[in-house]
């Protein structure tokens, strides 16, 4: 395989899992759990962003809350799996 193919695997703990969401958001407290989970078995570092205080992240994303993002770049939103969330950290 052409080493341009190849993808770098990244260790867990070199990424960050963002949880985008609100006060009050069943969903998002789901979400919160499965996060808050997968990251400390992966040692993922993960930090959570409320939309109701982000006027950028409002408009992005006020549709499809909670929203994980990896690294910046959007994993899921609604529903978050976490055996798939495992697999994108790289587990």
């Amino acid at each position: 395989m052409s080493p341009l193919l190849r993808r770098v695997k990244k260790n867990p703990a070199d990424r960050v899992v963002t949880l985008v969401g609100k006060p009050g958001c069943h969903l998002c407290d789901d979400a919160r759990q499965v996060v808050s989970a997968v990251c400390g078995e992966t040692g993922a570092s993960w930090v959570e962003r409320d939309i109701t205080r982000d006027e950028e992240l409002y408009k992005e994303y006020w549709e499809q809350i909670p929203v994980v993002l990896i690294d910046g770049e959007q994993h899921t939103f609604w529903k978050v799996d976490p055996a798939r969330l495992r697999t994108a950290l790289g587990t």
